[in-house]
């Protein structure tokens, strides 16, 4: 991937999905993604500062992307459960950006613009858990009912992603996703 002239800054985080998707967050390096963009190895240093901001501005953007899509998910099936399958659909499609997100220790992940991100993609994950069934009590904790619906998912994605998974009735994680989820929960329509 050789840079051409346009957004610098984009290329190098083009670079770096890249990167990661062949030797994992932790064996990204500035001199390795000014070589794929064909720029100098001071250029990464310029927009990022040091590894740890490289990592940073990708967790944004893939807690930004998640948001989006877990809020269209949410808005266009109105499906808690489709919200969940939505959050197994972005890990597998954006494995790179999922790998940082959860690796606070490579990011600076008190990073005003990392909390915002992670929130929104937190609230919209949350967005549905009052459509959780709650047969144990009627005062169930929204809090832990969204860390059960949270920790199912991110299981699931981390499972899938890792190669885990080795006997499943079915290869695609979408479908997957809504079998696991439907244990617990079933969508209106469900």
């Amino acid at each position: 991937m050789a840079y051409h002239h346009g957004d610098l800054r984009r290329a190098l985080l083009a670079a770096a999905v890249e990167a990661i998707g062949e030797h994992g967050p932790a064996g990204v390096s500035l001199r390795d993604l000014a070589r794929r963009a064909n720029v100098s190895h001071a250029a990464p240093a310029h927009h990022f500062g040091d590894k740890a901001g490289l990592l940073t501005a990708l967790a944004v953007e893939g807690f930004t992307k998640l948001a989006a899509e877990l809020r269209a998910a949410g808005e266009r099936t109105g499906s808690f459960l489709e919200v969940g399958v939505a959050y197994v659909g972005f890990a597998v499609r954006h494995p790179a950006h999922f790998a940082v997100m959860y690796r606070p220790d490579l990011y600076r992940a008190a990073d005003p613009t990392v909390v915002a991100a992670r929130d929104a993609a937190a609230g919209s994950l949350r967005g549905g858990v009052g459509d959780l069934p709650s047969d144990a009590s009627q005062d169930a904790d929204p809090a832990v009912n969204a860390l059960a619906a949270w920790s199912l998912v991110h299981g699931l994605a981390t499972l899938y992603l890792s190669g885990s998974l080795r006997t499943v009735p079915t290869d695609d994680p979408e479908e997957l996703a809504r079998l696991v989820a439907g244990v617990l929960f079933s969508s209106p329509a469900g």
